[in-house]
């Protein structure tokens, strides 16, 4: 892999971000509803901080984050299975946070898929309490907060 860049999403680039959310082994089993039918659409990327890292040799998609500004949220957090353990999700992490910082938000929640909140808290969130079941995700969610 070589240099590996992280850009601002555009339209164009909707339908590898969907295609890469459902292509997640994290998402099989129990936990296939929170994503069955989703799609990243034009409409979202211009409205949110989307971004995306991508292996600069060839423009293929690594991983992607979603922050919703207002309130602050970590909406959206993806890493390929390919590249999941080189440390892409760091690097997703630690640009959202620079640009959290940058816009002046002090905080970022995230409601965490159950099994990525270990990464989480290795990234330096605290664990702020559990969201009770939903329709799309019939079990509790870790609530964590990144502190900007």
């Amino acid at each position: 892999m070589s240099e590996i860049t992280i850009r601002r999403a555009g339209a164009a680039d909707a339908d590898r971000l969907t295609e890469l959310i459902q292509a997640s082994a994290a998402y099989r089993g129990a936990y296939a509803a929170m994503i069955d039918g989703y799609r990243v659409t034009p409409d979202y990327l211009a409205r949110h901080e989307v971004r995306m890292a991508v292996d600069g040799a060839d423009d293929r998609l690594l991983g992607f984050y979603a922050l919703i500004r207002e309130p602050a949220e970590l909406d959206l957090m993806f890493v390929a299975d390919p590249a999941q353990g080189l440390g892409i999700g760091r690097q997703l992490i630690t640009d959202m946070l620079d640009r959290a910082r940058v816009t002046g938000i002090s905080a970022v929640k995230v409601v965490s898929h159950p099994p990525a909140e270990p990464f989480y808290l290795r990234m330096g969130a605290e664990r702020t309490g559990t969201r009770p079941p939903q329709p799309k995700t019939p079990w509790e969610q870790p609530e964590l907060r990144f502190t900007v």
